[in-house]
């Protein structure tokens, strides 16, 4: 019977442990509960065809955030052996809507409809300045709330960051939103 009640007390220690080591990494992103992401999808589908948008708009969000913490890798465009910044954005719009972006952020930059920094809607591409020279080097998805996800850099994972202060802020070049009708193939 002694054994039986250390066998059981070892048992429940290894549950709590593996609970506590778990827990964090099931939690939701922080901002981003289930209502607060139906906000950001009824906000993208404020005017214009609400079913579609709604559905568009749904689908890249769920998709993106699916892939939080996928590890960055240079040139990646798989989930499985990590994603650069414009590899993140081919996977999400490819998975989501049927479309194929160039493979650059640069040549991102030119699909869709150019979209005024104060009308960004969820699901909408931001572009940024990183390296210099003036030309667009990194690519991420407008969420909502004066936030973006994107897959940054080596050693670090696809993360949720603010882009409306500090350095996203000032890198900040254009956005733009494509839709089922402005399919690049």
């Amino acid at each position: 019977m002694k054994w039986m009640h250390k066998w059981l007390t070892l048992a429940t220690a290894c549950l709590c442990l593996t609970t506590l080591a778990v827990a964090p990494a099931l939690a939701e992103p922080e901002g981003l509960d289930n209502a607060a992401l139906e906000r950001l999808i009824n906000d993208r589908t404020l005017g214009g065809n609400q079913s579609s948008n709604h559905d568009e708009a749904g689908d890249l969000l769920m998709n993106a955030m699916g892939l939080l913490g996928v590890a960055y890798r240079f040139g990646g465009n798989s989930p499985v052996s990590g994603l650069d910044c414009s590899g993140f954005m081919q996977y999400i719009f490819k998975k989501s809507m049927r479309i194929n972006l160039p493979r650059t952020s640069a040549e991102m930059a030119t699909v869709g409809r150019a979209v005024e920094r104060s009308q960004l809607q969820p699901g909408d591409m931001v572009f940024f300045r990183t390296s210099g020279g003036g030309r667009i080097s990194h690519v991420g998805m407008y969420i909502g709330n004066g936030r973006m996800v994107h897959a940054p850099r080596s050693g670090k994972n696809i993360e949720i960051v603010g882009i409306t202060s500090g350095y996203w802020h000032q890198k900040y070049a254009t956005a733009r939103r494509v839709s089922n009708s402005d399919r690049f193939r």
